[in-house]
Formats: structure tokens, sequence, C-alpha cells
């Protein structure tokens, strides 16, 4: 995690210098507000990993004798059948929709969303699946 911390700091570092120059030239707010959130986004990202970095174990991506099998293993776990990204497909299909159609679409959008966002944390905390 250490090189991709190093790798995002760096990027950041490049956007700042480049919403700088671009902000300069241009006198475009708009342009150079988002280089700087860029700027902002990177940062946080590399902060976040460079902070993990240093408190987990050195993974095979930070060794330099490491081969590739070195890094596989267990990944963690991937719910193999779930309903619930489909209820948020259609209550965000539906949100959408209002925007295009009528707000009062999102009174009926909203159920559904926040039904399949509560349906998708809980999943595996009852029924059949609570002991995966």
């Amino acid at each position: 995690m250490r090189i991709q911390g190093n790798l995002f700091m760096w990027l950041s570092l490049f956007f700042l210098i480049v919403a700088g120059v671009y902000g300069v030239w241009s006198k475009e707010p708009v342009g150079t507000t988002a280089l700087f959130l860029a700027f902002g986004l990177s940062i946080m990202i590399g902060f976040y990993l460079g902070f993990t970095a240093r408190r987990v174990d050195v993974g095979a991506q930070d060794n330099k004798e490491a081969d590739v099998a070195d890094d596989s293993g267990e990944v963690g776990f991937f719910s193999p059948h779930s309903w619930q990204p489909l209820a948020l497909a259609v209550g965000g299909a539906l949100a959408f929709l209002g925007i295009a159609v009528g707000w009062w679409l999102m009174y009926f959008s909203a159920p559904v969303l926040l039904l399949g966002l509560w349906g998708w944390v809980f999943e595996y905390y009852r029924g059949e699946n609570r002991t995966q």
C-alpha cells in the first residue's frame, strides 16, 4: 500500500501545479475548481493509503523480491446472489425519471431506494444467509 500512497501523493502535487497554471492562464473558475478538487481528493486518498500502510503488515506489492504467487489467497467474501441491487437500480431509475418527468415521482422512488439499501446492508443478518 505504500507504493499506492506515494503514487497518489505525487498525483496530488501534479494536480496542484496544473490547477495553478490552468487558473492563471485560462481565468476560468469551473475547470480550476475541478482541478483543485481533484488535488484534494488525491491527497486524501494518498494520506489514507500511507497512514494505513504504516499500520498493516507489508504486502507482496511492497516487497521487491516477491513473486506473483505471493499475493494469492482469499480476497474476501462476495455475495453469490442478491436481489437488492435490482431494487436499488429500479429506485434510482425512478429517481432520475422524476427529474425529467416531475418531482412528484420522487415520492415513489425514495421508499424503493431506502428499502433496497436497507435490504442490501442487512442482507446477511437474517434468514438463510445469516451464518455467512
